[in-house]
């Protein structure tokens, strides 16, 4: 394929926040774009996220600027960690240098959704809801074209989800039930809430922030049985969560029963051996589904979509050939997500997974004594990320 072709065709299953980021990225290096969404209506389900600096970085690489961060939701910091009963296992100092590292936007994921999803139209890509796809020939780079619904494309994009079916196609490979389910809700805003703030106690989480002036997130993240069938969310969010700080409470108490959604948390151990497969690159929860304890879901996957256009969108529309783009994509991206993911799987054993008795004690005493400086250090290997050069060699 080169720059003198009629033009790079490009295939998107999924419309999520992966798909939209790289539908975006690849039209505004001149690629055509279809996006192929099995819902038959185009949306977000979910609640809130907190929008770490990597995130904006990636969400304004896609085109996007200051004003249009402000807009997704309101401006907060994560301020710490707190015991089941109240008392703080590891606060984070509000100082300048701690402030930038912890800076967080706290978004209602239908906001971002919506942002995107104007934003892909507006640079061209078409949007195809009710077009569930099953199966894709991947074709190979430099021979046969891709073929996905009856489509061929010089390029195909996975962005379906952690039940991806086009992972299971090409990879065999399927996401595994974590052991935990958790609660998300949207709910009135009080003075008092600020700032992230989290708990945790035997064998679960909770954790809030503000997602607008008038509006806060909320979930409650706990042990139970795969496929657990509840009547009453709220009211068993209320039950789980009895004898828990008074924030806690509070916020289930001025919680509506209808805001309140609940989802079996999956992931994707490892991640995918490998992110390409022919001409397919697979992206976000498809290639790499995280456990939710690091909170970088969403943030990789707009790394991943900004990054499909930066270094295979852009090189190929260049001249460049198909191999070597995806290759680099598979080199830059694959490293730091299995890092993220092996660090959320750490973090869950340290934290929400881990058991009653003496292991919250002693866990909770030697937290007590993280210095700010490993706080910080850590914040920034999650959250430095910036966008690559494409004419920069991948390391």
């Amino acid at each position: 394929m080169s720059s003198n072709s009629v033009g790079c065709t490009a295939v998107v299953v999924g419309a999520g926040i992966a798909g939209l980021a790289a539908a975006i990225s690849l039209s505004r290096t001149g690629w055509h774009v279809t996006v192929l969404e099995r819902s038959p209506e185009l949306g977000e389900i979910g609640a809130g996220f907190a929008m770490s600096r990597n995130a904006v970085a990636a969400f304004c690489g896609l085109g996007f600027d200051s004003d249009d961060v402000a807009a997704l939701g309101c401006a907060t910091r994560a301020a710490g960690t707190w015991a089941s009963d109240g008392r703080p296992i590891l606060t984070i100092r509000d100082d300048p240098a701690t402030r930038e590292a912890v800076a967080l936007i706290g978004v209602h994921r239908r906001r971002l959704h919506q942002a995107l999803l104007r934003r892909a139209r507006q640079v061209g890509a078409q949007i195809v809801p009710d077009s569930p796809v099953t199966t894709v020939v991947p074709g190979e780079p430099g021979g046969p074209r891709a073929m996905v619904a009856g489509r061929e494309a010089d390029l195909v994009v996975g962005a379906d989800g952690m039940r991806s079916a086009m992972r299971g196609d090409l990879f065999e490979a399927g996401a595994v039930y974590s052991g935990f389910s958790s609660w998300r809700a949207i709910t009135a805003r009080t003075p008092a809430e600020t700032t992230l703030r989290q708990y945790w106690g035997p064998r679960a989480e909770f954790g809030s922030m503000p997602v607008s002036e008038t509006e806060t997130y909320w979930y409650g993240y706990v042990a139970m049985p795969e496929r657990t069938s509840i009547a009453d969310e709220l009211g068993a969010a209320e039950r789980r969560f009895t004898g828990w700080a008074a924030p806690v409470r509070r916020i289930l108490a001025g919680t509506e029963p209808e805001a309140v959604l609940r989802h079996d948390v999956y992931h994707l151990p490892g991640g995918l051996p490998r992110y390409t497969a022919g001409r397919v690159v697979m992206i976000g929860d498809a290639a790499h589904g995280f456990l939710p304890t690091m909170g970088q879901g969403v943030a990789t996957a707009l790394e991943d979509g900004l990054c499909v256009g930066l270094l295979i969108g852009a090189p190929v529309a260049a001249g460049g050939s198909l191999a070597p783009a995806l290759a680099g994509f598979d080199q830059a991206r694959r490293p730091r997500c299995r890092a993220l993911g092996r660090a959320s799987v750490l973090s869950a054993r340290f934290g929400a997974h881990l058991g009653g008795g003496v292991r919250q004690s002693v866990r909770n005493a030697l937290m007590r004594l993280t210095p700010a400086s490993a706080v910080d250090r850590g914040a920034d290997a999650a959250m430095s990320w910036t966008p690559p050069d494409p004419a920069a060699p991948v390391r």
